[in-house]
């Protein structure tokens, strides 16, 4: 796991097996992202069996074999698709690609694990919806930045035992390090990753919901900006946004490309959580300025004092365990399909609505 670089960033847990071998079978296409390796982990650590892996670079192909020599390479999309074994495939496809792959999973009758932002545009979001009711087949969505954080899930846990009382507004941080050296060149081609707040912003309005038990919410007002990136005119490289949800919780959080050089980790990553009867705050992977790299610092305060917990190594990721039974039993304990879409949605109404602040008119 590369701590210094986002893209690449594979969080790796101890196995706990869920199933045995060869009870859930899943495959992976598309290699574009480096959130592939993170998903592939949890899968495997929760029991699943990696069969094939697609992409039509052999040098990917080739990358992924090095961390999965256990995979199949297939010789084509549809070899993966009409395998009779493979019961979920996994994608990191170019972004705006990834809908439309998710359409062709579901109707081909196998579930789909698909990165964030799991949609560019409404109309693929509308599509998928559709598709997964008519088939019943499931599109999850990679929200890494809660599934892959032991300080998130135990500030998830720390909130159903009713440590904060109830929660009333969440308050994010995403700040991200650029490495433009290393990212492919539709990654700064706003047609296909879809802009800042569709793409890193779907983590904080997917921890939002989560956190808040919001089924449904209203974008407030979205900002966007091109601040110090003019060599590449169609990136955005800050965002922010507020949002209401149905029950009154609000929401509000940035994210940006400016997390700097001098930073150990690719970005430090903090969630504040407002609950009636005290707060969380988890710094996710860096504490500042301390001896060591590291993160899942949690720190709760309510009536009984204040409390800090270091929860790497407590929680586990349980997501990727539930998830491969969610498929066998067609339950929905991991994520309900109209989270993952919800969280979706609102990501797109904020892209779609937000002001410029800085830069080139869009």
């Amino acid at each position: 796991m590369n701590a210094a670089d986002g893209m690449n960033y594979a969080p790796q847990g101890k196995p706990q097996p869920v199933v045995k071998p060869g009870e859930f079978v899943f495959s992976a296409t598309h290699i574009d992202h480096g959130h592939i390796y993170g998903m592939c982990n949890g899968l495997t650590e929760a029991g699943g069996t990696l069969r094939y892996v697609y992409d039509p670079d052999p040098v990917k192909v080739a990358n992924f074999l090095k961390a999965y020599p256990q995979a199949i390479p297939a010789a084509s999309l549809e070899q993966v698709l009409e395998d009779p074994e493979t019961q979920m495939v996994c994608s990191s496809n170019v972004t705006s690609l990834r809908g439309p792959l998710g359409v062709r999973v579901m109707q081909s009758g196998k579930d789909y694990f698909s990165d964030k932002a799991p949609f560019t545009t409404l109309e693929q979001l509308q599509s998928a919806r559709e598709t997964a009711a008519q088939t019943g087949r499931k599109y999850m969505v990679y929200y890494s930045e809660r599934l892959h954080v032991e300080g998130a899930i135990l500030a998830g846990y720390m909130i159903d035992q009713g440590e904060i009382g109830r929660v009333i507004s969440v308050t994010g941080f995403g700040p991200h390090r650029l490495g433009a050296a290393g990212r492919p060149r539709w990654f700064f081609e706003r047609e296909k990753y879809g802009g800042i707040l569709c793409d890193i912003g779907s983590h904080q309005i997917e921890q939002y919901l989560h956190f808040a038990g919001e089924e449904d919410a209203t974008v407030q007002f979205s900002r966007i900006g091109n601040y110090a990136h003019p060599e590449y005119p169609e990136l955005e490289d800050f965002g922010d946004c507020s949002i209401t949800g149905r029950n009154g919780t609000t929401n509000y959080f940035r994210v940006d490309w400016f997390n700097p050089d001098g930073l150990r980790t690719w970005g430090d990553g903090r969630t504040f959580i407002l609950g009636t009867e005290g707060f969380i705050e988890i710094r996710k992977y860096i504490n500042l300025a301390s001896d060591t790299l590291d993160g899942n610092h949690v720190f709760l305060v309510n009536g009984k004092g204040e409390k800090y917990i270091n929860a790497t190594g407590v929680t586990g990721y349980p997501f990727f365990g539930q998830l491969i039974l969610d498929c066998l039993n067609r339950t929905e304990n991991a994520m309900t399909q109209a989270h993952a879409f919800k969280a979706a949605e609102l990501c797109l109404q904020a892209e779609a609505q937000a002001v410029r602040v800085s830069g080139p008119e869009s």
